[in-house]
């Protein structure tokens, strides 16, 4: 597969100085930035999957007329806070 390049960025030398100054050994500036929006992009996705997900799910329950109660999640919710504060952090799957 071919490689592709980002465009180029300005930035104020402050910003190019931090970011030089947290570069682990042998890391180099391109690979920081390239990880950096490698991160976004996986952070964008999975946000938007988490939108998809919460429109189909109002649309399902718009549909079927069927909703749970904000009382009822938050409930459950805490209970399973709880049930992970006393097991140190196990939880039951759904």
């Amino acid at each position: 597969m071919k490689t592709a390049t980002l465009p180029s960025l300005r930035v104020d030398p402050e910003l190019r100085q931090a970011a030089e100054a947290l570069l682990k050994e042998g890391e180099t500036l391109s690979g920081f930035v390239e990880e950096a929006v490698r991160r976004n992009v996986e952070y964008r996705r999975s946000q938007q999957a988490f939108i998809e997900r919460g429109l189909a799910a109002w649309q399902a329950a718009r549909d079927s007329g069927e909703y749970v109660a904000a009382t009822a999640v938050l409930d459950k919710l805490t209970e399973r806070v709880q049930r992970a504060r006393t097991t140190g952090g196990a939880t039951e799957p759904r």
